[in-house]
């Protein structure tokens, strides 16, 4: 698998967890003490993140950092 489409994954499915727990994207994002910019680029695959900012996110979630990788 291409990294680029590793990153849309993973993007796509912290998108679907947090819509699935009513979270804004604002809100996720100040829960993990990123700025909304970073976020967005997150979801849409843009960036390539590290293990420490997907635990940030598993944890704003509520999820296991493994449930990001569930596509």
């Amino acid at each position: 698998m291409r990294n680029e489409i590793l990153y849309i994954k993973v993007g796509k499915q912290i998108q679907k967890l947090r819509i699935e727990r009513d979270i804004s994207q604002q809100d996720l994002a100040a829960k993990c003490d990123f700025e909304k910019s970073n976020m967005s680029r997150l979801e849409a695959g843009k960036v390539n993140c590290t293990l420490s900012t997907l635990n940030k996110v598993a944890i704003a979630l509520e999820v296991e950092v493994e449930e990001l990788f569930k596509f």
